[in-house]
C-alpha cells in the first residue's frame, strides 16, 4: 500500500498566516494586531527588569515602565543603571518602530483608502428633480454640454419640476479623476463641472441606480454604450437591462416612474424598449435617424446645413414644442396670425384623447395640417422660432394676416434614387440600417457598391441578419482599403454620382 506523504508542519509559518488573515480585515483589525504586539513587548521588557527588585519588585509596576518607554521617548533620560537603560533603549527603539512608525502607517493608509472611496463616488446622492445619465460613453460630454448650454429650455424645465439649480449625476462604470479632467478640459463645461456629480456603478445594479437616486430625478438618459465588434452583448440589450431594473426598482419601493430618454441603435427592438419600461419613455433609434439624415442629404445637398442650425441651441432658429393648454381653441391660422415670429409647422395629438397621464399611447404627427385645426388642451403645436420668448402671444406686436391652408397634397414620391451610382467608403453597424433606408424609397433604388476591408463574408453575415430577403436590387462588395491610392484609383471615384464616407465604430475592423 503507497503511503502519503506528510509534509512538515511549520509553527512559524502557521502564525505568519494567521497574522496575515487578521492584516487583511481591515485597519482596525490592523490596530488590533499592533495593540497586541505593544502588549507583547512591554511584557517582556517588564520581565527583563524584575530581577533588579526595588521599583520593579511588583510585576505589574515593571510592565507598566517598560510601556511607557515603548510609546514615549522622553523617558530615556530617567533611568538608573547599565541594564535597566539597555533595556529602556531597545524598548524605545521597539516604540519607533512598532508604536509611531506602523500606527502612523496603518492610520495613513486608512485615510488614503477612505479618501479613495470617497473619489469613486460610492456615496449616494440626496437630490431631487436631477438629470441622469446611466453610462459613461463617446457620447456623455456632448450630451452634458448641450444640457448645460440650454439655458432657456432648462430654465423652464427646472421650472415646471420645481427646482432652481440644474444638478446632473453620471453613472459610470468606474469614476475617476481622469473623467474630472476631462469635464474640466471640455470647451462648453469648463467650470460648470460643479453641476455634475459623478458615481460609481452599472445601470442595471440596484445599489447603483439608488446611488443617483434614479426613482427622484425628473429625467433619465439611457445613452448607447460603445459597440465592440463581435460581441455577443449590443448595446441595445444593456438599454433594455437598464430600463426593466429601473422599473423593477420601482415596483419595489412602490415610487412613480421617472422619465427616461433611451438611445437604441437597432429600430427593430423599439418594440422590447416599450415594453420593458412601463413608464413615460422616448426612445431615439440612432441608427436609423442618423441613416435617414443621411439619405436625405443626398437627396437635397445641403440639407445638413439645416439641421445643424435648428439643432445647435442658441444659433439661428430652432425648433419649438409647446403644449396646448395656454392655446387651446385657437386655430392654426389664428395661431399664427397672432405669432408673427413664428412658423407653425404642425401639432401632435395623442392617440388616446382621453388620458389625463401623459400620452402612452404614442402620438400622431400632425405636419402641415391645415389652417383650421383646432388646438386642443393635450395637443404640442410644434414651432420654428429664432427665440423661446417669440412663440408667447405680445399685445404690442401687430398681427399678420390669417393664411387659410387646406389638407396637404399626397403626391408619389420621385424617384430621384433611381439608377444614381452610389460608392459607400467603410463599414460599420449602421450600414444595413443605411440599405434599408435606400430600399424603403420603393422601385428608384440607387446602384450601391460598399468598399471595405472588412471581409466580404462577414458583411453578409451582418446584412443577413437585418434583412430577410434581399436588402437592395443592385449592390456589390468590393475588398479593398481605400486609404491606399493605387486601390482607391482603381474604383473611380470620379465615375459615381455620390461618394459617402462612414466612420468606423468597430476597433477590430482596422479601419
Amino acid at each position: 500500500m503507497k503511503k502519503t506523504a506528510i509534509l512538515p508542519f511549520r509553527v512559524v509559518d502557521r502564525v505568519k498566516f494567521i497574522v496575515e488573515r487578521q492584516l487583511v480585515k481591515g485597519a482596525g483589525f490592523q490596530l488590533m494586531v499592533v495593540g497586541i504586539f505593544i502588549g507583547l513587548i512591554s511584557l517582556i521588557g517588564g520581565l527583563l527588569v524584575v530581577p533588579q527588585g526595588g521599583d520593579f519588585a511588583d510585576p505589574g509596576s515593571a510592565v507598566w515602565w517598560a510601556f511607557l518607554r515603548l510609546t514615549d521617548p522622553g523617558y530615556l533620560g530617567d533611568d538608573v543603571g547599565t541594564w535597566q537603560r539597555i533595556v529602556s533603549t531597545l524598548l524605545t527603539i521597539s516604540g519607533y518602530v512598532v508604536f509611531m512608525g506602523t500606527l502612523v502607517a496603518i492610520l495613513t493608509r486608512w485615510l488614503i483608502a477612505k479618501m479613495a472611496d470617497l473619489e469613486r463616488g460610492l456615496t449616494p446622492v440626496t437630490l431631487k428633480n436631477h438629470v441622469v445619465v446611466l453610462g459613461w460613453t463617446s457620447q456623455t460630454l456632448p450630451l452634458l454640454c448641450e444640457l448645460l448650454s440650454s439655458s432657456g429650455r432648462m430654465r423652464r424645465f427646472l421650472e415646471k419640476h420645481d427646482t432652481q439649480k440644474l444638478n446632473l449625476v453620471v453613472l459610470s462604470e468606474e469614476a475617476s479623476a481622469a473623467q474630472v479632467h476631462e469635464l474640466r478640459n471640455e470647451p462648453g463645461i469648463g467650470r460648470r463641472s460643479r453641476q455634475v456629480i459623478l458615481r460609481s456603478g452599472s445601470a442595471i445594479q440596484p445599489d447603483a441606480l439608488h446611488r443617483v437616486a434614479c426613482l427622484d430625478a425628473s429625467a433619465v438618459i439611457v445613452p448607447s454604450a460603445a459597440y465592440e465588434a463581435g460581441s455577443l452583448i449590443t448595446s441595445d440589450v444593456e438599454t433594455v437591462k437598464a430600463l426593466l431594473s429601473i422599473a423593477a426598482q420601482a415596483r419595489q419601493y412602490q415610487a412613480p416612474l421617472p422619465f427616461v430618454v433611451a438611445e437604441i441603435q437597432d429600430i427593430r427592438k423599439l418594440p422590447v424598449v416599450e415594453r420593458a419600461y412601463p413608464g413615460a419613455v422616448e426612445v431615439v433609434a440612432g441608427n436609423a435617424t442618423i441613416s435617414r439624415l443621411m439619405v436625405q442629404n443626398v437627396l437635397h445637398p445641403g440639407l445638413s446645413e439645416i439641421y445643424n442650425e435648428l439643432l445647435t441651441a442658441g444659433q439661428g432658429n430652432e425648433i419649438y414644442v409647446r403644449g396646448g393648454e395656454s392655446i387651446a381653441g385657437l386655430s392654426l391660422g389664428e395661431l399664427a396670425s397672432e405669432r408673427p415670429g413664428v412658423i407653425v409647422l404642425g401639432l401632435l395629438r395623442c392617440f388616446d384623447r382621453d388620458c389625463d397621464q401623459g400620452c402612452e399611447q404614442g402620438w400622431d404627427v400632425r405636419l402641415a395640417a391645415p389652417s383650421e385645426t383646432r388646438i386642443e388642451a393635450g395637443d404640442r403645436v410644434v414651432m420654428m422660432a429664432r427665440d423661446y420668448a417669440e412663440t408667447d402671444a405680445d399685445p404690442k406686436t401687430t398681427a399678420l394676416p390669417e393664411i387659410s391652408r387646406g389638407d396637404a397634397r399626397l403626391s408619389a414620391r420621385e424617384n430621384k434614387l433611381k439608377g444614381r451610382r452610389i460608392l459607400l467608403l467603410g463599414w460599420n453597424r449602421r450600414v444595413p440600417s443605411l440599405m434599408a433606408e435606400f430600399s424603403s424609397y420603393g422601385p428608384g433604388q440607387p446602384v450601391l457598391d460598399i468598399v471595405s476591408v472588412v471581409p466580404i463574408s462577414e458583411r453578409e453575415h451582418a446584412l443577413s441578419r437585418y434583412f430577410t430577403g434581399k436588402p437592395l436590387e443592385s449592390y456589390s462588395h468590393i475588398e479593398a482599403d481605400y486609404m491606399v491610392e493605387d486601390e482607391l484609383r482603381r474604383i473611380n471615384p470620379a465615375s459615381y454620382d455620390t461618394i459617402i464616407l462612414l466612420s468606423s465604430d468597430r476597433l477590430a475592423s482596422g479601419e
